[in-house]
């Protein structure tokens, strides 16, 4: 075994600890980040070829990703990956996994753990990959590039724990044992929000359990996916485990789902193209020996309460963290304050007061917190809701757009009525929708009056209102006197309810469940 390994099982034995946040408050990071800005800028531009069985592939037919800050800013040219390719990416992963289901977990986790060092080295850099090409500020790249580190190292030990000898009942007569196999090819297609954490924590939940992968990135965010491929190629990963796979979902997407030798998909993003996985993975194919299995998170509506014993300052400036962080672009983002008559008036003026005074605009600039939602398609989208708005509530902030890049202003909405379209439907911008509610019991009914259960929030000091939140605020993930967003690995397992997906619970110890299988060995003695 290579010195990469050897110190796996010491390393292991450390307790995991999340990630520490870079302080930019620190003249010595902020100088850091700015030269990895121009380090990374130098090598905008460039083509980048396919990864199928460890080998280049490039293609006749190919797009651009950009900087939604600055479209005319190529980040990258990527090949349009043909079904053709798509099968071969899954037949080299196939080959592959004939021989990595059989690496020992040890192993496997050693390159989590090889892979987790060299992005915390190259931290900076990678914070500037997702600064050009998605348009996060300095603190929401650096935040997520600790969660992908997290995300490895959390994931390296659960492996090892389920390599373990697992708790069952013993009987005199035979010797018996629980052992957990992998599953086979892996479909993984993250989304572009966060395009390396929950990128890097999809791909390595499902090698690092003995699958093997084709990845397809967003097509808005395939260079920070690259970059994470080729730190996988310098740990070792063998050829063919992780398979990239560039191009639109709608060319290959359905190959890969519809295969009889895709074992599973692991998918995170919009509510239409996860039930479309869905319903289409159900269907048994020619030739297929199994029932596929989806992982699937697929967004929210989420709400942030405030009852009229909270703490309203503190409430308001979490609602607008919750509402307007990276844009309002998060399957976690508060979209709906949804306030009791006591306070209305008082939270809501100084929710506007707080949003307006947020920075907005250039996101190489470390002040800045608020820069251009993701690409053209998302700016018409979330500006045909902000119309929609204006007849379904009293627009008191916002609503309108900046240029050349795709910015959108933040945008708060009053007197909505809590079954308007922009109080139901997920609107992935930075829109916040603002809902009076007679007292406690009409606002928790509110919150839970949507399709969706991923995250929420109650602001309160009322024992009796925590209590009943607890019971029967039906989220996934439920916050109390904090904001909607920030799910820590190990800290809030993370997954929700509903219409939010399969309930996965990312960075939980129940997790890498989802890509193995349980099987029972006894030996008679």
């Amino acid at each position: 075994m290579t010195t990469v390994f050897e110190d796996v099982l010491t390393h292991a034995q450390k307790p995991f600890v999340n990630e520490p946040f870079t302080d930019f408050s620190q003249e010595e990071n902020k100088r850091a980040q700015a030269a990895a800005l121009e380090q990374v800028k130098n090598e905008l531009g460039r083509s980048y070829p396919l990864i199928i069985g460890g080998q280049e592939v490039k293609g006749e037919n190919t797009f651009t990703s950009v900087n939604p800050g600055q479209p005319d800013q190529i980040i990258g040219t990527f090949v349009s990956a043909t079904r053709e390719q798509t099968n071969e990416a899954i037949q080299a992963a196939a080959k592959a996994f004939e021989t990595w289901k059989r690496v020992p977990a040890k192993e496997r986790a050693g390159y989590l753990f090889a892979a987790a060092k060299l992005v915390r080295q190259r931290r900076f850099q990678l914070n500037a990959w997702m600064i050009y090409e998605v348009g996060k500020s300095w603190v929401e790249a650096d935040v997520e590039l600790a969660e992908a580190i997290d995300f490895l190292e959390f994931y390296a030990r659960e492996a090892l724990r389920l390599a373990e000898e697992q708790p069952i009942t013993r009987i005199p007569e035979e010797d018996n044992e629980l052992v957990y196999i992998p599953l086979g090819v892996a479909a993984v297609i993250p989304p572009w929000n966060f395009p390396c954490a929950i990128m890097a924590g999809m791909t390595s939940a499902a090698f690092v359990t003995g699958n093997t992968v084709v990845l397809k990135p967003a097509s808005t965010a395939p260079a920070i996916a690259y970059q994470f491929i080729q730190i996988l190629k310098e740990v070792g990963v063998p050829a063919g485990v992780v398979n990239f796979l560039t191009g639109s979902g709608s060319m290959i997407g359905d190959t890969l789902v519809d295969s009889s030798d895709v074992r599973f998909i692991s998918f995170t993003g919009s509510r239409e193209v996860g039930l479309r996985i869905y319903e289409r993975a159900a269907k048994v194919q020619a030739g297929q020996r199994w029932l596929k299995r989806s992982i699937l998170e697929m967004g929210g509506k989420d709400a942030v309460v405030v009852d009229e014993t909270a703490d309203l300052e503190d409430a308001a400036t979490n609602i607008v963290s919750s509402a307007f962080g990276f844009q309002g672009q998060k399957c976690s983002a508060g979209s709906r304050a949804i306030i009791v008559e006591a306070v209305y008036d008082e939270v809501l003026q100084k929710v506007v007061e707080k949003a307006k005074k947020l920075s907005f605009g250039d996101v190489t600039r470390p002040e800045t917190y608020m820069g251009a939602v993701v690409d053209a398609n998302a700016k018409k989208k979330i500006l045909e809701y902000i119309e929609i708005g204006k007849g379904e509530g009293k627009l008191l902030l916002g609503g309108g757009e900046q240029g050349p890049g795709y910015f959108i202003e933040p945008t708060i909405f009053a007197e909505v009525d809590p079954h308007a379209r922009i109080a139901q439907e997920e609107i992935f911008g930075p829109v916040l929708t603002v809902i009076k509610a007679k007292d406690f019991e009409n606002a928790l009914d509110i919150a839970n009056d949507t399709e969706y259960g991923l995250t929420g929030s109650l602001y309160s000091k009322s024992a009796e209102h925590i209590a009943r939140a607890r019971e029967e605020y039906h989220v996934g993930n439920l916050y109390f006197n904090r904001k909607s967003t920030g799910a820590l690995v190990g800290v809030h397992p993370f997954g929700g309810f509903n219409m939010s997906g399969t309930d996965s619970k990312a960075g939980g110890r129940d997790y890498l469940l989802l890509f193995t299988q349980a099987k029972a060995i006894s030996v008679k003695k």
